[in-house]
């Protein structure tokens, strides 16, 4: 592994490459460098405009993949970004292939992720920070309510799209604290439906899958989305961990609601996200 530098932002990958194309785009003021996919990402800002590039085709110093692998997942990738439009969802700019990288370049999203994996050593090392994800579960209850009707509003534009939510987790999703929104930042591994399970363990966080994300030759459609949206709705009010009631603070109906999309039995959840969607509205009445 070797430290690099540009524009004074410090970056590490395994080997030296030529960034200087991002130069056209401003000057680079943060980086991630830390994701499994193979990609490494840079925050750019022009004096008018703030860009997120992301760049696979690096040997990134914690990919568990090829760069061959990286470079077609970010070029499938693009494709479905082109194909799901919501407001809420990082927006694509571009994509296109410089040597022998391939790049994506979204628009800049202020926000903290909820799922900072790369900052877990400085929250160990100073107990006085507070991760975003904990911070956000401390909200007002009203605020979470809010967000997580953008995570549905999201889900059913999914839906309608025709796409299974693939690694979809908290590491998703980016909250602004200041101004209370919440942006969905990644949905590269999304994949067009009708699915078959042919990996066993699929991509994602297991706090989060449904049992037929680990059977080879599973159907994975709709109802995997809704287990999906459900075991999200236990970060937002619960334990995603530990999806019991007592550790549930958004009250009764809601917590049935969650727990039903959650059964491991597909048949005996909600068969769509639009039927989660009534019955989740329903219960925030009671």
């Amino acid at each position: 592994m070797c430290e690099y530098i540009i524009n004074n932002t410090r970056y590490r990958l395994k080997h030296p490459h030529d960034l200087s194309f991002l130069s056209q785009y401003g000057t680079v003021f943060c980086v991630f460098d830390e994701n499994d996919s193979g990609n490494i990402s840079f925050g750019v800002d022009n004096g008018s405009e703030k860009y997120f590039i992301k760049i696979a085709g690096l040997q990134t110093i914690s990919s568990c993949t090829s760069t061959d692998t990286a470079i077609y997942n970010l070029q499938r990738a693009s494709s479905v970004y082109k194909a799901i439009k919501h407001p809420n969802l990082i927006e694509l700019l571009d994509s296109f292939c410089v040597d022998d990288q391939y790049v994506a370049v979204f628009k800049w999203v202020d926000g903290e992720c909820l799922f900072d994996h790369w900052n877990f050593d400085k929250y160990t090392n100073d107990k006085s920070l507070l991760p975003p994800r904990d911070r956000f579960r401390q909200l007002p209850l009203q605020k979470r309510l809010d967000a997580f009707d953008t995570v549905l509003s999201f889900m059913k534009t999914v839906a309608q799209c025709g796409y299974f939510a693939m690694d979809f987790y908290d590491g998703s999703l980016m909250y602004d604290f200041k101004k209370d929104t919440l942006t969905v930042c990644d949905i590269d591994l999304f994949a067009k439906m009708p699915l078959i399970n042919h990996m066993g363990k699929m991509w994602g966080s297991s706090r989060f899958m449904s049992p037929e994300e680990y059977q080879l030759g599973a159907v994975i459609d709709e109802i995997t989305n809704v287990f999906t949206v459900g075991a999200l709705s236990f970060m937002f009010f619960g334990n995603d961990r530990d999806r019991s009631l007592e550790k549930w603070n958004a009250g009764q109906a809601l917590y049935d609601v969650a727990k039903r999309a959650t059964n491991t039995e597909r048949n005996k959840r909600y068969q769509s996200i639009d039927e989660f969607i009534s019955a989740w509205n329903s219960a925030k009445t009671i």
